[in-house]
């Protein structure tokens, strides 16, 4: 298991923005308390204009964007660049999720150059991999290292570099009932662990909540949290087992 375990959470369009910032408010409390508060990294990633305010109430949450701009200056109505997310305090900033390519037409170019531009503003990409249909775990983690390449190909050209996040995302298991079953995840991440190496952490997400970082902490650095997390005993209960892998 990783020294400190990523564990965070992308409300997507969920919350309202006084739902956000209470539930911001009471997961910065939970982790404020909790006795594995020193064995993780926490991290929410709101609703644009929810950012400010999750940055005040966040305490020892780290706060990152759900998207970021391809530029970071300029005439591109209503995008938003990772300067100013940079500027405002984001850590983090989320690339090539799933819904993105499919309802918004994020390329692999286009994840490139946002990987790109996060990287060059200071911000930790969390970039989104993952198969479409089910597949071997071999294959699946063919096809993820292929997307992280591809995704960081503008970055390398340029000579930028930074840490970065894989948060491994089977496409057939996001939202889904269940995850993806524990054989399967070990077997994906513990590839990608293998060939990436260096300041590069592992997590899963896709219907990830309570119960299945026990399963699978020998194999990841961390869970990406969906709509498991909007309780935020859900969170403690996740801290929880932190807790017991560490004890």
């Amino acid at each position: 298991m990783a020294e400190r375990m990523l564990i965070g959470a992308s409300l997507k369009m969920y919350f309202s923005h006084a739902r956000t910032v209470d539930w911001v408010s009471d997961v910065a409390a939970i982790v404020a308390e909790h006795p594995a508060r020193d064995q993780v990294t926490a991290f929410v990633i709101p609703q644009y204009p929810s950012i400010p305010a999750a940055l005040e109430h966040a305490g020892d949450l780290a706060v990152g964007a759900q998207d970021v701009a391809t530029e970071d200056a300029g005439a591109f109505t209503g995008e938003v660049s990772a300067a100013v997310l940079a500027e405002l305090g984001c850590r983090f900033v989320e690339v090539g999720h799933a819904e993105r390519r499919r309802l918004f037409g994020d390329t692999d170019e286009v994840i490139a150059a946002k990987t790109h531009a996060a990287l060059r503003n200071g911000l930790t990409p969390i970039l989104c991999v993952g198969e479409t249909d089910r597949a071997a775990p071999d294959a699946a983690a063919e096809a993820c290292l292929a997307q992280i390449r591809s995704a960081l190909s503008e970055a390398t050209d340029a000579g930028v570099a930074g840490p970065l996040v894989i948060a491994y995302e089977p496409v057939w298991a996001i939202g889904a009932p269940e995850p993806a079953d524990a054989d399967h995840i070990r077997g994906v991440c513990s590839a990608l662990r293998a060939q990436l190496g260096g300041d590069v952490s592992v997590i899963y997400g896709g219907s990830a909540g309570p119960g299945l970082l026990s399963q699978i902490s020998d194999s990841v650095d961390g869970l990406f949290l969906g709509r498991f997390a909007h309780d935020p005993d859900a969170v403690r209960a996740i801290l929880d087992e932190v807790g017991s892998l560490t004890a």
